[in-house]
């Protein structure tokens, strides 16, 4: 498993989020390089963003793609794409950062 995962639950439906791409970036000065992309399995969980790649200090971002996931679903929706910026203080530690989705709003955490 990732020291970055991540879990998506769509609230309008009461299920989990399957399908949705979800790209990781790490900050590098002021650009944004890509470390790992994934989509969600049916459980809505996205695992594997980091691959084998070792954890680093510093400032990511993951982006979850609600427009194509809300447009697959035949729903109209608000938002194309969720940022959601983090730190990462301690490279020894797992990151789980779950989101709350609906066509019209979001809600995120830091999980466990």
């Amino acid at each position: 498993m990732s020291a970055i995962t991540t879990h998506v639950l769509d609230t309008s439906r009461g299920r989990p989020a399957a399908d949705l791409k979800v790209e990781l970036h790490k900050k590098s000065g002021e650009e944004w390089k890509s470390v790992g992309v994934g989509i969600t399995d049916a459980s809505g969980r996205c695992n594997g963003l980091l691959g084998e790649t070792p954890l680093a200090v510093g400032t990511y971002r993951l982006t979850f793609h609600a427009a194509t996931y809300f447009q697959a679903q035949r729903v109209e929706s608000f938002y194309s794409d969720i940022p959601v910026v983090f730190e990462v203080r301690d490279a020894r530690t797992h990151y789980h950062v779950p989101l709350l989705i609906s066509p019209f709003g979001y809600s995120t955490y830091r999980g466990t």
